[in-house]
């Protein structure tokens, strides 16, 4: 793992500095690409996209951040609606770095994230990549809670985590068993089993159930308005969110496309490697 860089940010209209730390490659590019992590237990910028961020640097100025809560960023326990606050923070950053518009690819969590900062933010969005995202994906087949989901509840739930909860977690996430070691396993344990980490999981968890704010993260309601041209990328075999909940997305969004990967669960970005980076640098380079 790289060191990565730090900066201190405002998050739309919270008080004080919120740090967040990320990842670069290719700053001598014009353009740039966000790339936005999921929410598992341990997730952080570099466990999702490590790998990827090197080849998206060869086209753009790329970025992956540590949304606040996971990885080296701060991990507040008090905010709003977590899209809104991620957005918020992720749009701070920018501002910060003195960029006034990127394209987003956003896995899961990461993927709501985009989504919010489109619609809250719609000028510093551009093109937007999206590996089953959260908020969008409607499940019309599959039931809920879907294993993944319920997998995740259980890794904080009395009598608390445990190494052999996160790796029942983790094996959900993926197609490829191959990909779940025990170093990776190891890794992520030791950031989701820190305090401050699971009273940052139990804050955001509580932010999609807050009576006035809940709405704020059924992103589907909202689809409608995304003006961004967006690329749906989905795994034939997500056991977090299923296939079928790409279609009222897809029927939604104005100007949206699908692209289906066989043998892949929710982490395209790593299952589907090479065909994944094409796929999306593709896309975004696209007229």
């Amino acid at each position: 793992m790289t060191e990565g860089k730090y900066a201190t940010v405002r998050a739309g209209e919270q008080e004080g500095g919120l740090k967040l730390h990320y990842h670069e490659a290719g700053a001598e590019h014009p353009e740039t690409v966000i790339l936005l992590h999921g929410g598992g237990p341990g997730a952080s910028a570099w466990s999702n996209f490590g790998r990827n961020l090197p080849v998206f640097g060869k086209n753009y100025r790329t970025l992956a951040i540590d949304q606040p809560g996971f990885g080296r960023s701060d991990k507040p326990t008090e905010h709003p609606q977590y899209f809104r606050h991620s957005a918020d923070a992720v749009a701070g950053l920018m501002d910060e770095l003195g960029i006034e518009r990127a394209h987003f690819v956003g896995n899961s969590l990461g993927g709501g994230t985009s989504v919010r900062l489109a619609l809250n933010h719609p000028k510093r969005a551009g093109r937007l990549v999206l590996m089953g995202p959260g908020g969008l994906s409607v499940n019309l087949f599959a039931p809920d809670p879907t294993e993944g989901i319920k997998n995740l509840g259980r890794f904080s739930a009395p009598p608390g985590p445990s190494r052999e909860k996160l790796e029942a977690f983790l094996r959900v996430m993926v197609h490829d068993q191959s990909l779940i070691t025990d170093e990776l396993i190891d890794e992520r344990f030791a950031a989701a089993s820190a305090p401050e980490s699971l009273a940052a999981m139990k804050a955001m968890g509580k932010s999609f159930a807050q009576p006035d704010t809940y709405e704020e993260g059924m992103l589907w309601r909202e689809a409608h308005r995304l003006r961004q041209r967006v690329l749906l990328i989905w795994g034939r075999e997500d056991r977090v969110n299923p296939l079928d909940g790409a279609l009222l997305a897809l029927k939604t969004i104005p100007r949206a496309q699908l692209h289906v990967f066989g043998g892949c669960g929710h982490w395209a970005q790593l299952e589907k490697f090479d065909e994944f980076n094409r796929l999306a640098l593709d896309f975004l380079g696209a007229s």
